[in-house]
């Protein structure tokens, strides 16, 4: 039953986001396939009833040549001037910001991120009144199944 409603939870995340194929639900995780954009990600909803439309995504552009971007769809706008930053079981990395958008702020932080995401168990976005709790349980495959989705685009 817990299953079931991470797949509706997750579908509806997915709608906004413009979803065409599922590529398959891994425990707190799916992934998804858009072939019009073209992209594939993985994506999560954070833990607890306060989300409101928040989750966290994994994302890769094959004709844009990015790979494994990180993006956070915050549960509430970051105070302006506030330090975020994302803790990955004990590791923290410092976010950029926007509104209720936040990102790695460069290639080699969405690099590290995704390389920690994947021995790791729990994710907190954190700071300027956000706190955003993630758990990780298929993470690593929903990242897989997004960057093999979008091998042939």
């Amino acid at each position: 039953m817990r299953k079931l409603a991470i797949l509706f939870a997750l579908a509806a995340l997915a709608a906004p986001l413009g979803a065409k194929d599922s590529l398959g639900v891994y425990s707190s995780w799916a992934s998804f396939r858009d072939a019009e954009t073209p992209r594939c990600y993985a994506i999560a909803k954070p833990r607890g009833n306060n989300a409101r439309g928040a989750y966290a995504s994994i994302g890769t552009w094959p004709k844009r040549n990015l790979r494994n971007q990180v993006h956070f769809r915050l549960s509430r706008e970051a105070r302006e001037g506030s330090t975020l930053r994302v803790r990955i079981d004990t590791t923290n990395f410092d976010l950029v910001a926007r509104g209720r958008d936040a990102w790695a702020p460069d290639a080699a932080g969405d690099a590290a991120i995704v390389a920690a995401l994947r021995s790791a168990s729990v994710m907190r976005v954190n700071g300027g009144g956000v706190s955003d709790r993630y758990d990780l349980s298929g993470v690593a495959t929903a990242m897989d199944a997004a960057i093999v989705g979008c091998a042939d685009l």
